[in-house]
């Protein structure tokens, strides 16, 4: 985390130069409806290191707004706090929070508004992740519009 936008170098080699930086004043739940943690392992760990980062996902959790995780970003939930729920990640993760939640063997467990929370498994689920995201901020038929073009299988998204 810094204080002006700053090359980041991924895992991978790939260069990012981002728009702007986290300001956590200006993206707290009264701005937003949903609180996306991304996953790949260093930056879930950097993420999760952040004590801002830490106090959004508290307060969108505490504030019943919409906290998604995928992948290794389900450490987030470990250093915010977050009381014990079920949850599922990436399973390089998994150790360290089988002790702190109901650790699922699932793909993802459900986003719901109400629940306030969802984590998904790793890259491979990443559209279903997009698409109910898609359907709890704008409704299924805006969901369904977006994924039918991209000839992804409908059904395939289903929380278990």
């Amino acid at each position: 985390m810094g204080t002006s936008p700053a090359l980041v170098v991924c895992s991978r080699g790939v260069k990012i130069l981002p728009d702007t930086i986290l300001q956590p004043l200006n993206s707290g739940p009264d701005k937003y409806d949903v609180l996306v943690i991304p996953g790949g392992l260093k930056g879930a760990e950097t993420l999760a290191r952040s004590t801002e980062v830490q106090t959004l996902v508290r307060e969108y959790y505490e504030g019943n707004k919409i906290v998604a995780m995928i992948c290794a970003g389900t450490l987030a939930a470990k250093t915010a706090g977050l009381p014990f729920q079920p949850v599922t990640s990436h399973p390089v993760i998994k150790n360290e929070l089988v002790s702190v939640y109901d650790y699922k063997e699932i793909l993802w467990s459900c986003l719901t508004r109400y629940q306030a929370r969802g984590r998904y498994r790793g890259p491979g689920t990443v559209f279903p992740f997009a698409f109910k995201l898609a359907e709890l901020l704008c409704g299924k038929a805006k969901s369904d519009e977006v994924r039918e073009p991209m000839m992804f299988p409908a059904g395939v998204y289903q929380c278990y």
